[in-house]
């Protein structure tokens, strides 16, 4: 055990693992052929089951525009789509498993990644339409209007083509999200004005610059921590939940997580191994840089900042892991996030107003989400028993409990890592998702703030098999149209009994190459 809690592995223990065989080889040709097939029949099935914008012009457009016209069956393809990446994702995990004689290299498991996301990247949205929220919020902020105060709706008017995509949940609420992306989104209003797709498409730019930043710090802090690079790039980077929330969906998330995830790689780059050792300027140096991305990291979602407080564990085991180190760290990382938030707010020119939004999620009433669920189910039972709506107290009565439940969870983790019991990674990981599931809002790519974080330090076999099987579940669990189903509902079962005959008329054809495959090591972990 090093400093901080951090576990030094030697190069050579991590890299100990052969090369994949020439059969191995040859099966990981299949899997990546598989997800790609996957992944161009989903850009194919978003041209009708997208969240295209209102006013779209694939309608009017030779061939592509008979998708629109045939919902099921477009549906019905993207999630024979998804089904092709799941699957090949979960056979990939073979080949990704710690502890494995054998394991995918570095670079084939990069030309893999590269293979599945390059045709997402042109796809319409999917799964969401937040990102037309973003289109519109940043366009208040171009226009020199507050984002923080005004809606879209009241901003720019109901009628404009920015505000039209959005949601009617939304167009009256101003933004949750943080001065820097904000900031960058105005960057790209300037450029791309009230146009949609262009729009959209550098949003999703701006999603790869983090999808880049977590691949780079992935498997950096996966050494650090113990865990085969590989290992922690497939649960993470590769996870289906990537690929179809933060590259398809764009969602904002993708450029937090990779803010937060490089932060610490930075700051833990000089630590010394030896707990104790004077601390150099250059460590120092490499200290601040990091909580200088964390910080930034929490100007675009405010999850990030919790990274802050286990970087500072970190820090104070490595000073000694006295109490007073302890303050010493908290006392640094508090100063630069605050100078750095505050130069932020005050740089971008969009203030502090933000801080009085960030609970505008929190306005849906979402049955995903526990606390709210249970706010339901006691509203429920309170009219069953002929006491009354009491729906909105019971819902605020549940969210207030479990986030102080959080809040205890959260401090716990801190203590325990302080104490050396768990890896402060660790800590991060089941903190954000305490946080996040416990929280009045809860959303399928939300598991991305726990699983990136835990894919870095969690070897325990019971961790990959749970973590595997709730990425592949809640991956196809969510329609890809990112919107209800009013008076249509038939639609959704119509568009997966199909896509399900497809799938296994995909897995008939390719039984001779695709069986090998599940028939060994079918689950990581399970060997």
């Amino acid at each position: 055990m090093a400093a901080g809690g951090v576990v030094m592995v030697e190069r050579r223990e991590l890299d100990e693992a052969a090369a994949l065989d020439a059969v191995e080889r040859r099966q990981l040709d299949i899997i990546r052929r598989w997800g790609t097939v996957g992944a161009l029949l989903l850009a194919v099935g978003s041209l009708g089951s997208g969240a295209a914008p209102v006013f779209s012009p694939l309608p009017g457009t030779p061939v592509l525009g008979l998708f629109t016209r045939m919902p099921s069956a477009a549906m019905g393809i993207a999630f024979t789509g998804m089904f092709l990446i799941v699957s090949a994702w979960l056979w990939l995990g073979r080949f990704a498993r710690p502890g494995r004689p054998r394991l995918v290299s570095r670079s084939q498991l990069d030309r893999t990644l590269l293979m599945w996301i390059t045709p997402l990247v042109f796809v319409l949205p999917m799964f969401s339409r937040d990102v037309y929220s973003y289109l519109a919020q940043s366009q208040i902020a171009a226009n020199g209007q507050d984002p923080y105060e005004l809606g879209p709706a009241t901003a720019l008017g109901v009628d404009h083509p920015l505000t039209t995509n959005v949601p009617n949940i939304w167009r009256e609420t101003p933004a949750p999200y943080g001065p820097l992306f904000l900031a960058a989104g105005r960057l790209i209003s300037m450029v791309t004005g009230n146009s949609v797709l262009p729009g959209v498409f550098l949003h999703r730019l701006l999603v790869l610059v983090g999808l880049a930043m977590i691949v780079w710090a992935l498997p950096r802090l996966a050494r650090r921590f113990g865990v085969p690079p590989v290992s922690a790039l497939w649960l993470g980077a590769a996870n289906p939940l990537v690929l179809f929330h933060l590259v398809v969906g764009v969602h904002n998330e993708g450029l937090a997580i990779g803010l937060m995830l490089v932060g610490l790689e930075l700051a833990l780059r000089k630590m010394p191994t030896t707990p104790g050792a004077p601390t150099t300027r250059e460590e120092l140096l490499w200290i601040v840089l990091g909580a200088t991305m964390i910080t930034f990291g929490a100007a675009v979602k405010i999850p990030a900042a919790l990274a802050l407080g286990f970087l500072g564990v970190m820090l104070a085991r490595r000073w000694g892991g006295t109490f007073t180190d302890l303050l010493k760290a908290a006392g640094l990382l508090l100063v630069v996030s605050g100078v750095v938030m505050v130069a932020t707010c005050l740089g971008t020119g969009l203030g502090f107003g933000w801080i009085q939004t960030l609970n505008v999620a929190g306005t849906v009433k979402s049955w995903m989400s526990p606390p709210t669920a249970l706010g339901f189910l006691g509203g429920g039972l309170g009219l069953t028993l002929g006491l009354g709506n009491h729906t909105d107290a019971m819902i605020t009565l549940m969210r207030l409990l479990t986030q102080a439940v959080s809040v205890v969870l959260v401090a716990t983790l801190m203590w325990k890592a302080f104490r050396g019991r768990i890896k402060a990674v660790n800590g991060l990981g089941a903190g954000l998702g305490a946080v996040l599931v416990l929280g009045p809002v809860l959303q399928p790519w939300y598991v991305l703030w726990a699983a990136l974080p835990l894919a870095t330090a969690m070897l325990a076999r019971r961790f990959r098999v749970f973590a595997t099987t709730a990425s592949a579940v809640i991956a196809v669990i969510l329609p890809p149209t990112g919107s209800a189903f009013d008076g249509r509902a038939y639609i959704v079962p119509q568009a997966v009994a199909g896509a399900l005959v497809a799938f296994g008329l995909c897995l008939f054809v390719a039984r001779k190459q695709v069986f090998p495959l599940i028939r060994k090591d079918p689950l990581p972990g399970s060997a």
